[in-house]
């Protein structure tokens, strides 16, 4: 499985997580930012339309342990999985 499938896959883990654990009426402000963040993205990956300028994921991680204290959540991980995997994908080395 190449880098981009394996992107797409754990973008789809993370919007699983957000829609499992979190009902729409309980998601954030931040929540719901990252939540369509990371739909955005699925849909440009699978129309193969996404590039290194419209990917907006990267800084989720980020974006929630700043508004959250909940440092143990495991969305923390599965979202730091997505963003290592967009420097793989989008800013090879």
């Amino acid at each position: 499985m190449n880098a981009k499938n394996k992107l797409i896959n754990q973008i789809k883990i993370v919007i699983n997580y957000l829609e499992v654990t979190y009902q729409e009426r309980e998601r954030t402000k931040i929540l719901e930012l990252i939540y369509m963040r990371y739909r955005n993205a699925l849909r440009l990956l699978e129309n193969n339309m996404a590039n290194k300028d419209n990917l907006h994921i990267n800084g989720g991680v980020r974006a929630y342990t700043d508004s959250y204290n909940d440092y143990n959540n495991p969305l923390l991980e599965e979202m730091y999985k997505a963003e290592k995997l967009v420097k793989e994908v989008f800013y090879p080395r």
